[in-house]
């Protein structure tokens, strides 16, 4: 492989918390008044006054037992399991709500309005303005049910007399008055707007009122169902090694992954290229695998069901090594960039170049695909950004003040932010739509970066060792960094990867893969196995646990889970044979 001087810019090849589930409408006039959020912090509703000492249960003696078993009797009525829940408040002892909250919530259910306020006055809550935002509610909907019957005099009277007095949300009531001029037409907007309650819908004003009145009043109705959910996703995302879906979480015991769920075993090697691969790159719907190579040839791989990895079709036309090889959004096209030569346009099916792009007396060094694939973008040698369409006419070409030569490039899913290293040691965040820039400035050379597929991250790879995580939305700041991987003359890629890609991979100099965990920056396992320099890695976007990597070794190893190590489970290798045997592709 060709040495890349540290004090020039490195080209291509040179190697280059859930929110709580409550069914309450969203769009009531009220909200904002809420008294209840029902926060992580808030573990049981806490009652309205001061008990005393409570009974507890658990080893803790923080989970008092009255709320407990409300919480599991709110959970069966929601289930539908009625004749259990009062099976359990009988035996218990213990309610679900007292005789005046359950008075309340049938003179809601009866549409009985002027008695519903009475009521709420009487359960005693210690918050004013609560009391006012649900009495405003049950007013309003009485106030809603007069205008759908005609009953504009009463309707007139409701708001004049009693929504009025109580001084709050004002748009609304002048809302309601302004309706009083066409009842019919108002009536009929607002049930047919989506996020308006229908005016007959008093189950509404039900989820309405559970927002808007202390937990030990009206239990929410998935309170229970949040607690679990929560309990689970906190045992996720503290699990270092988590890489599974979530329908793999279970409830029977605490959740912690091994080790094991990351891909560590080498179940493939592609031996089709004849010379060093420098890229290659996943499909985004995980069926393909494309590399490219020193040999001046690109490759489009299959994959199974099974995860077999077979060889589609070898890309020949370039007559400089190919830096790069880009699958276009659809998946049905890729790119293919030529070391300071040209770039072709390749259909994925037949295997044929369909086009062509070149710029008389320059060439490109870094190239990527317009966000709904009807163009591209290509870093040229001298210095300038170009973007054409398809059919290779010239759409936009310039230099930036600061560009020197563009290594790397890529455009946001938006086509908002074209993102580029323009100097070396300075990332270009380009707006598009505000011809402003954003500028990420590292202190050492940048080789290569890597967006997440959120866009909201980028990770840097550094000359001196280092790949740093960026946040790029608003004023970009550094998350995280990894070290331990080698890098002294030649470009290193690295990706992001796994359930909700939270780990970080990269190649590296001394012939190893890396694995990092993305938020706490830990190194987790390094993957020997390759005979030259890592080059760059990837990811499927797909498979959890298929991660592939591109080596000066000519190969491209396919790694997936080390299950013959794993206990309790079958040992069968996707892609393999069940007793391990690592499978060679040459291409025949």
């Amino acid at each position: 492989m060709g040495v890349v001087e540290d004090t020039e810019p490195p080209l291509k090849r040179a190697k280059r918390l859930t929110d709580e589930p409550n069914g309450f409408s969203a769009n009531s006039s009220v909200r904002g008044s809420s008294v209840n959020n029902n926060s992580l912090g808030d573990l049981m509703a806490r009652p309205l006054t001061s008990q005393g000492d409570e009974e507890t249960i658990g080893s803790k003696g923080v989970i008092k037992k009255s709320e407990f078993i409300r919480i599991i009797t709110r959970a069966l009525y929601s289930l539908g399991y009625d004749k259990t829940g009062a099976m359990l408040e009988e035996e218990s002892g213990i309610s679900l709500h007292n005789s005046t909250i359950k008075l309340f919530l049938q003179q809601v259910t009866d549409g009985k309005w002027d008695q519903s306020v009475k009521t709420l006055h009487r359960i005693g809550l210690p918050d004013e303005k609560a009391v006012k935002s649900a009495s405003f509610l049950l007013l309003e909907q009485k106030f809603l049910e007069l205008l759908k019957v005609e009953n504009i005099a009463d309707a007139l009277g409701t708001l004049r007399n009693e929504m009025a007095p109580l001084r709050i949300n004002t748009k609304r009531v002048h809302e309601l008055a302004s309706s009083l001029i066409s009842p019919s037409s108002f009536i009929s907007h607002t049930t047919s707007t989506p996020g308006k309650e229908s005016v007959n819908s008093r189950s509404k004003v039900l989820e309405e009122l559970q927002n808007l009145l202390p937990a030990s009043v009206i239990i929410p109705e998935k309170r229970l169902e949040y607690l679990v959910e929560n309990s689970l996703h906190i045992q996720r995302d503290s699990c270092v090694f988590h890489n599974t879906l979530d329908s793999d979480l279970s409830l029977y015991s605490d959740h912690q992954c091994g080790k094991h769920q990351i891909p560590s075993q080498t179940l493939q090697i592609l031996e089709s290229h004849t010379d060093e691969v420098w890229f290659l790159q996943f499909s985004h719907n995980g069926k393909y695998l494309a590399s490219s190579s020193k040999d001046q040839t690109a490759i489009i791989w299959e994959i199974s069901v099974d995860g077999h990895i077979s060889l589609k079709h070898t890309l020949v036309g370039h007559q400089k090594p190919v830096i790069a090889i880009l699958w276009s959004p659809d998946d049905r096209q890729v790119l293919t960039c030529g070391a300071e030569e040209v770039i072709r346009r390749w259909d994925v099916d037949s295997g044929d170049c369909v086009h062509m792009y070149e710029k008389g007396g320059i060439s490109p060094i870094s190239c990527g695909w317009y966000p709904d694939g009807q163009g591209i973008i290509a870093g040229m040698t001298d210095r300038s950004i170009c973007m054409w369409d398809l059919d290779g006419r010239e759409l936009e070409c310039w230099k930036g003040q600061r560009t020197q030569k563009v290594s790397d490039i890529a455009m946001t899913d938006d086509g908002k932010w074209l993102v580029s290293v323009c100097k070396d040691s300075v990332i270009s965040l380009f707006d598009r739509e505000a011809t402003v820039e954003r500028l990420i400035e590292e202190e050492e050379m940048i080789t290569s970066f890597s967006l997440s597929i959120d866009n909201k991250y980028i990770l840097v790879n550094l000359l001196n060792q280092e790949i740093r995580l960026w946040n790029i939305e608003g004023d970009p700041k550094i998350v995280s960094r990894y070290k331990g991987h080698k890098r002294s003359r030649f470009i290193i890629r690295s990706c992001f990867g796994g359930y909700k890609q939270a780990f970080v991979a990269s190649g590296s100099e001394d012939s190893q893969v890396y694995i990092w965990h993305r938020s706490t920056g830990k190194l987790i396992v390094e993957l020997p196995g390759h005979a030259g320099a890592v080059n760059c890695v990837s990811w499927s976007p797909t498979n959890l646990h298929m991660l592939a990597s591109a080596s000066d070794d000519g190969t491209i190893r396919i790694w997936g889970l080390d299950r013959i190590n794993q206990q309790n489970q079958k040992k069968h290798v996707q892609g393999s044979s069940s007793n391990g045997v690592i499978h060679r592709c040459n291409g025949n």
